[in-house]
């Protein structure tokens, strides 16, 4: 029996995960393509009128979309050499599948009949309009036959391209193991990370202490580890990723799909990606962008040139005036400069961040905003054991949604954190409210046999934002499917997940589930203090990095003829306007940025600081009532987080701040004396 051609049995009709076989997938999926087809043709036979009820608002893929929203989920979370293999082999024959559909001109000219002739739709049917003719049109339903051919290939050779960087680099991430027998070599690192090294190589059937490129692992013997030769060899490994002969190299595929982005782009009529990707995002234009990255640039690289310095300097007092700081060396001696100036390691929190309060700490925060709960349901199956399973309920205790939680770090499992649905939330025909079931997958620290998970400021601070991403999904309350939670400009998604960022280090919120693992005391009133002393150490530095990787990916899409030359050098050249550290020949950003490269954010990385604007002008207006102010969290659930994309987001936006944000909040709460930089100009955002 194939689980996904019948109802599901499960609570919540919840994904039954541990009842699907691999052998399931594929049947599934060429079965919901061939009942896809098989309703888009009652469509085209339908002898009445086009119009909105019999042509935009059918849903015609639900077994398809089903199964692939598990599939590709697991191929991220919890993948496996089959699983790997089927991808690579199904991806093309299901880009073909979309493209028969969107490049199917009987169909086409049905939904311009629509877009043409309808009259008094509301405005979310009048959205969902847009979007289904937009699907059409910008996946080159316009386009002559000869050029519908060129494009189907282009679009199949860039859907196996970009699966094959994605699988590159996770392979090529969990392969690399620092493999550490003397224990001298572990000088500086703190017991956590010792302990997890070594349950990592015990896991491995290996003696000693094993390093790998994982977050948590690679973060701590960065910063902490005073072996210098080995600090390198890590960097080295982590930032050539993609770069080295082999099966798993990424030079010619993160090339061939730059190239192949801007093709397709320019085939539908546009100069190049970034213009095709711009015109439906809130910046616009690459202008607005780039003005955005040149404004903060110029606001912030005096800063972090000055940060720099000052680590440069007390490396040389350390280790004598003719060192020369290393990009492996920032990281240890930043740390050292803040011990310093501030007296705060946040290794010192990190006894008070035990996953299991920090999860009811977070949790916690949004019942105060929202009035919201969160039951665990062992009853619901999960992909893997690490994964938890919750009950959300609403203020008046009706069932709100499903939430999985998806914690640490496993062979299988890509790097990074995300938030993602298997099941987004909509209203079907008969009126019901299918509510939607969100999951945040991260890589945080494990427990060991001594010790539970306990985190990282840094860690509780990506779990706020990948939270942050999970409301948007979760307070979803919207007609249609597709417009439904996160469904939103990519330069509009990030807003709710960097919002929730700003309560990390207020007193109220770590007070509420902060205490000591061993003896349950509360993390000292000093130490939050002196946290928020040093909370804009290096936020120069750290705004100039960000929009270096912003500048590459407009870089690359901005480009209007082929690029033939190797993506190091083009980085590299790319790199100088930002660059801060001496460069490192062999190191590569490109080969291993799955954001702009197999994600969604190619000509969007921008998107980041575009939201940050965005969340420290909506973070002012909380302040501006109460830092925790119910009446503010109504109107931002009412405004933002309910109505996906049914709106223009600068509509949404100004309906809860009551005007365009500006860039003033956050050079505020960054410390940044505009004054000082003459070049600096206050402008509305959007």
């Amino acid at each position: 029996m194939n689980i996904f051609l019948n109802t599901y049995d499960t609570p919540h009709n919840c994904t039954p995960f541990d009842k699907i076989r691999f052998e399931d997938y594929e049947p599934a999926m060429r079965e919901g393509m061939k009942r896809e087809l098989e309703e888009i043709q009652k469509i085209l036979d339908n002898p009445e009128e086009a119009m909105f009820q019999n042509t935009i608002l059918p849903r015609t893929d639900e077994l398809l979309s089903r199964v692939t929203t598990v599939f590709f989920n697991l191929l991220s979370a919890n993948t496996d050499s089959r699983l790997d293999e089927l991808a690579q082999r199904i991806s093309p024959i299901l880009t073909q599948h979309t493209n028969e559909i969107l490049l199917n001109p009987q169909l086409f000219e049905r939904v311009k009949h629509v877009r043409e002739t309808a009259r008094n739709l509301d405005s979310e049917e009048q959205m969902l309009l847009n979007k289904t003719f937009e699907a059409f049109e910008r996946n080159g339903a316009n386009l002559a036959p000869a050029d519908k051919i060129r494009f189907t290939k282009l679009v199949m050779q860039l859907s196996r391209l970009t699966l094959k960087f994605s699988q590159n680099s996770l392979n090529e991430t969990k392969a690399y193991q620092l493999h550490i027998k003397d224990k001298k070599n572990l000088a500086g690192l703190h017991d956590s990370a010792i302990e997890a090294a070594a349950l990592a190589a015990r896991e491995r059937g290996k003696k000693g202490w094993l390093f790998t490129l994982d977050a948590p692992s690679y973060n701590a013997f960065i910063t902490y580890a005073e072996n210098r030769q080995l600090r390198e060899e890590i960097f080295r490994a982590k930032n050539t990723l993609g770069t080295k002969e082999g099966k798993y190299c990424n030079l010619a595929v993160a090339k061939r799909i730059v190239n192949l982005r801007r093709e397709i782009a320019q085939l539908l009529g546009y100069k190049n990606y970034a213009q095709y990707v711009l015109s439906r995002r809130m910046a616009g234009s690459e202008q607005a962008v780039t003005d955005l990255l040149q404004q903060l640039l110029s606001a912030y690289l005096p800063k972090a040139r000055e940060e720099v310095r000052e680590v440069e300097q007390l490396a040389k007092r350390q280790m004598g005036k003719d060192f020369v700081l290393q990009p492996w060396d920032f990281a240890f001696y930043s740390h050292k400069l803040k011990l310093e100036k501030y007296d705060f390691d946040a290794e010192e929190f990190r006894p008070y961040l035990q996953l299991e309060r920090v999860t009811q700490g977070v949790f916690g925060l949004a019942t105060r905003l929202y009035g919201i709960s969160f039951k665990r349901n062992t009853e619901i199956p999960t992909y893997h054991p690490d994964v938890e399973a919750y009950e959300v309920f609403d203020r008046d205790g009706s069932y709100l949604a499903v939430l999985y939680a998806d914690f640490f770090p496993r062979t299988g499992k890509q790097s990074g954190a995300w938030m993602t649905n298997f099941q987004e939330q909509y209203v079907d025909a008969r009126g019901a409210d299918h509510r939607p079931h969100v999951s945040i997958t991260m890589n945080l620290t494990k427990p060991t046999a001594e010790k539970p998970s306990l985190l990282t400021l840094d860690e509780v601070e990506t779990f706020l934002h990948e939270f942050g991403h999970a409301l948007h999904g979760m307070f979803s309350q919207v007609r249609f499917e597709s417009l439904s939670g996160t469904n939103v400009y990519w330069d509009f998604v990030e807003l709710p997940s960097q919002f929730m960022e700003n309560f990390l280090l207020e007193p109220e919120f770590l007070n509420s589930f902060a205490r000591h693992y061993e003896t349950g005391q509360p993390v000292p009133d000093d130490l939050i203090a002196r946290a928020r002393m040093s909370r804009n150490f290096m936020c120069g530095y750290s705004c100039v990095r960000q929009l270096s990787f912003a500048f590459l990916d407009m870089a690359y899409y901005t480009r209007q003829k082929q690029l033939r030359q190797d993506v190091r050098k083009f980085e590299q050249a790319v790199g100088r306007k930002t660059r801060l550290l001496p460069l490192v020949k062999e190191a590569c950003m490109t080969t291993q940025f799955g954001h702009i490269m197999s994600g969604g954010y190619a000509s969007g990385y921008y998107s980041y600081k575009w939201a940050e604007v965005l969340d420290a002008d909506a973070f002012a207006c909380f302040q501006e009532d109460g830092t925790f102010s119910p009446r503010v969290a109504a109107r931002f659930r009412e405004c933002i987080l309910s109505r996906g994309g049914t709106q223009e987001p600068m509509e949404l936006y100004v309906k809860f701040r009551g005007q365009k944000p500006t860039i003033d909040a956050l050079l505020r709460r960054n410390g940044i004396d505009t004054k000082q930089n003459k070049k600096y100009k206050t402008q509305k955002h959007g």
